[in-house]
């Protein structure tokens, strides 16, 4: 299959389940992810930690499909009940964030200890961010784990760079195609 074909699978999946959900302030960004669904700021202003977390997780399945055909992909490395990266390329750690909002302390120290742990390992701890709008402590704490921080256009570059398909270019096309209509 594709990876067209399984990208687009994924965006179905997530349109059906979006459209099944029923659910209020302030942010009227757009992105490439609400677009391709048809999600309006008022929408997903409902309920923001529900959308953040499954746009997260369809940003995460969408890099890791784009990257299967890759020939190093390594599925996401579990180390006992965690789970500190998505998915290796090459030496890269990579781990899908839609965004980082969350300030709490367990968030932070998570991100403050995977990133040495993956250097340990031989791996260099890369975090791909969709959106801008993240949480200024939780971006520092990701600082201080030793991470490389790729936000927006710098996500697409780098998958696009690895894997050789632009996933932005993809997403653009996709704009619409997987309405939520409730």
């Amino acid at each position: 299959m594709s990876i067209e074909n399984r990208l687009n699978e994924i965006l179905a999946g997530y349109q059906t389940s979006f459209i099944d959900k029923v659910y209020s302030n302030e942010n009227n960004d757009y992105d490439l992810l609400m677009q391709a669904f048809g999600i309006t700021p008022e929408l997903k202003r409902e309920n923001r930690q529900y959308w953040g977390r499954e746009l997260g997780k369809c940003w995460e399945s969408l890099i890791i499909q784009a990257s299967l055909d890759h020939p190093t992909f390594q599925p996401a490395l579990r180390l006992g009940a965690d789970e500190p990266c998505d998915l290796i390329l090459d030496n890269y750690a990579i781990d899908a964030k839609y965004r980082v909002g969350s300030g709490d302390s367990g968030t932070l120290k998570k991100f403050k200890q995977y990133g040495p742990l993956l250097r340990e390992m031989g791996y260099q701890p890369v975090f791909l961010f969709l959106r801008d709008d993240n949480l200024p402590a939780a971006m520092q704490a990701c600082r201080q784990g030793g991470w490389d921080i790729y936000i927006g256009q710098e996500s697409f570059d780098f998958i696009k760079s690895l894997t050789g398909f632009d996933l932005k270019e993809y997403l653009i096309r996709k704009a619409g195609a997987y309405p939520v209509n409730r």
